[in-house]
């Protein structure tokens, strides 16, 4: 039987809920002033300095977490940052949820996980959403952003498949040295495809650096250290529902904080890609869970 919720533990959802949300705001504020995948070299820097003299070296998993440090690390990261810098916060909040319907796709396919009519149903929904938000005009040039967003659904949902062979190891372990792992791979990506990281790091303003410090300490710090917690304490399938809330959140934020339209078509497809995101989360409420500690 379910656990009763008291007021402090749904307080504590919600402070989960508004630090993934508003996250998405946080990276668009900070692409603005940085380099995207510099960006995320200098958040997996923030990530590893506070947590990686706090775990213990991951013995026996190094090829592993070497793995996921690409797929999760670089390739998630970097792509979902890049995306975001030329797209709506709001968009980009509601279009990486396509995760879900790509780890339950995976989730068939390696681990014989049945879908069903219902999560099969939430798939096609899904998807329609994410169809009438690319109809819409005012995208125009940005379905390049869009397209490395959904990239970017896709590397997580792959991180997803990998994150279930490395058992045994915490959730803040795996970050910390995923994020560390990362570091060489990103430096390398950003000194290739980018260039003025050193000009941003002296032209950021405060904005900037606290959009930056948000993204490494609020959002996996502060939320997933949350998150670790409450998911001890309540069934997934209590916890998971939270994670729709997310979204909402971070599409309502950029229209709230940067102005972003709120348009028919965005409204339509926002909700349709939520509903079908949620039936199967519903279905299956590990699907709409972070993976372990999502970086």
């Amino acid at each position: 039987m379910p656990l009763p919720m008291p007021p402090r533990d749904l307080f504590l959802f919600l402070m989960i809920v508004l630090s993934w949300g508003l996250n998405f705001v946080a990276v668009k504020l900070g692409t603005d002033q940085f380099p995207p995948i510099f960006m995320t070299f200098l958040r997996f820097i923030i990530v590893s300095l506070v947590l990686v003299p706090f775990v213990p070296m991951p013995r026996g998993n190094w090829w592993k977490l070497l793995a996921l440090s690409f797929t999760m690390g670089t390739l998630h990261f970097s792509l979902v940052f890049t995306g975001i810098s030329g797209v709506d916060a709001s968009t980009a909040a509601i279009a990486v949820q396509m995760q879900v319907p790509f780890a339950a796709i995976l989730a068939s396919i390696f681990f014989k996980d049945r879908l069903g009519w219902r999560r099969i149903l939430g798939m096609v929904i899904a998807f329609g959403g994410v169809a009438v938000m690319v109809g819409e005009p005012r995208l125009g040039d940005q379905y390049g952003s869009l397209a490395l967003v959904l990239g970017a659904a896709m590397a997580f949902a792959v991180s997803s498949v990998q994150m279930k062979k490395t058992q045994g190891i915490s959730g803040w372990t795996i970050t910390a040295w995923i994020s560390l792992l990362a570091l060489p791979q990103l430096l390398i990506v950003t000194w290739v495809l980018e260039d003025g990281q050193m000009a941003s790091l002296h032209s950021a303003d405060l904005i900037g650096w606290g959009a930056l410090l948000f993204t490494a300490l609020g959002s996996t710090l502060i939320g997933h250290g949350l998150w670790a917690r409450m998911v001890t304490r309540y069934d997934i399938n209590q916890a998971a529902p939270f994670t729709l809330m997310v979204p909402v959140v971070g599409a309502a934020s950029g229209i709230i904080f940067l102005h972003e339209p709120l348009t028919v078509p965005f409204l339509i497809g926002g909700t349709l890609t939520l509903a079908g995101v949620g039936i199967i989360i519903l279905r299956r409420p590990g699907l709409g869970a972070p993976v372990r500690e999502r970086l």
